[in-house]
C-alpha cells in the first residue's frame, strides 16, 4: 500500500514532495516521512520501491552523525517511542522511516558538489564548456574525474518541475552574498568528508545535493536528507571506467531504464517492471550496508 498523507488524517500535513510527507507538531517541529515513492527526471513514478524509505532515513542519519562537527542538523528525534502523544497512533507507520524535525526556513536554492562529471553537469559542459560558471578542461567524457570538486548550485523548482544549474553570483543573488558563502563553504567540506569515508568503503561519491535551512534562532543547519541514493550518484570504485554511464548504488539504474524506454520525461512516469524494482531496491540496501557497514536488515528490526 503506497505511503500518502492521506493515512495520518489525525495531523496537519504541511506538504508532499517527491519522497516525503512533512506535517507540523506543535509550532517549532516538523514530522518528516519518507515514503517508498521513486523519482526520475524530476517525475515521480508510479512504482514504487519497497523499503527505499527506511534507506533513506537510516542512511541519512548514519550521515548526520559523521557530520556533526561540521554542521548541525535538524533533527531532534527519531525515536517512536519519545515521539510526542499525538503521534502514538501512527508508530508503526512512522518506524523506521521518519524523522521528528527542527522547523526551518529553508534556503530557496539546492547545493550541488561535484567531484566528477555526469548528468546534467554533463549536458552542461558539452553545450558550453562549463558548468554552472566553471570553466573546464577540454576532452572531458560521461564519467571523468573533474580536476577539483566543484560547487554547483541549482534552483529548487516544485515537484513536476526540472530544477536549474545556476551560477555561484546567481546563487548570491538569490540568499545574499554571505549566506551562498556559507553554503558553498559547508557543500564542499560535506562532499569532502563525504569522499573520504565513502572511498574506505570502495565507493566513489560523483556528486551529492544538500538542503540548508536557518532555525528559529538563525543557526544553518542540514536538513532533508543526506548522501542518500537519491540525492547522490554512488558507483563502486573498481568499476568506474569513464566514457559512459558508470555502474551504480543510486537511482541511475532506474533512470537507464527509463531512457532506454523512450519516455518523454513528462508526467505521467511508466510503469517500472518486477526485475527493475528488485534490482533497485537490491542497489539502495547494498549503499547503505557498505557505508554504513552494518545491516539493514538490523536497523529495521531496531527502529
Amino acid at each position: 500500500m503506497p505511503l500518502t498523507h492521506e493515512e495520518f488524517a489525525g495531523l496537519t500535513h504541511l506538504g508532499s514532495g517527491k519522497v516525503r510527507e512533512m506535517f507540523a507538531v506543535g509550532d517549532d517541529a516538523v514530522l518528516m516521512v519518507a515514503s517508498d515513492r521513486i523519482s526520475a527526471f524530476d517525475v515521480v513514478l508510479p512504482t514504487e520501491i519497497p523499503d527505499k524509505g527506511a534507506v533513506l532515513t537510516g542512511l541519512s542519519l548514519w550521515w548526520f552523525d559523521q557530520l556533526a562537527d561540521l554542521v548541525p542538523s535538524h533533527v531532534i528525534s527519531t525515536n517512536v517511542d519519545e515521539y510526542p502523544d499525538e503521534l502514538a497512533p501512527y508508530a508503526e507507520q512512522l518506524r523506521g522511516r521518519s524523522m521528528l524535525c527542527r522547523r526551518l526556513t529553508m534556503v530557496p536554492i539546492e547545493c550541488v558538489a561535484r567531484g566528477y562529471l555526469t548528468g546534467s553537469g554533463l549536458k552542461d559542459y558539452q553545450r558550453t564548456g562549463e558548468v554552472s560558471g566553471h570553466a573546464l578542461p577540454d576532452g572531458l567524457v560521461d564519467g571523468s574525474r573533474l580536476p577539483a570538486t566543484i560547487y554547483t548550485p541549482s534552483t529548487k523548482a516544485p515537484v513536476g518541475e526540472h530544477d536549474e544549474n545556476i551560477s555561484r553570483a546567481q546563487a548570491a543573488s538569490r540568499v545574499g552574498p554571505q549566506v551562498a558563502a556559507d553554503l558553498e563553504k559547508l557543500t564542499l567540506a560535506i562532499f569532502e568528508r563525504a569522499v573520504g569515508v565513502a572511498a574506505e568503503r570502495g565507493i566513489i561519491v560523483a556528486d551529492t545535493k544538500l538542503e540548508f535551512g536557518h532555525d528559529t534562532d538563525g543557526v544553518l543547519r542540514l536538513g532533508d536528507e543526506v548522501l542518500t541514493p537519491d540525492s547522490s550518484r554512488f558507483w563502486p570504485a573498481d568499476a568506474w571506467k569513464p566514457g559512459s554511464s558508470q555502474p551504480s548504488y543510486d537511482k541511475q539504474f532506474v533512470r537507464d531504464y527509463l531512457a532506454s524506454t523512450g519516455w518523454n520525461r513528462t508526467a505521467p512516469g511508466p510503469q517500472l517492471p518486477p526485475e527493475v524494482v528488485e534490482a533497485t531496491r537490491a542497489r539502495y540496501v547494498e549503499a547503505y550496508e557498505r557505508l554504513t557497514g552494518t545491516s539493514f536488515a538490523d536497523y529495521v528490526a531496531t527502529t
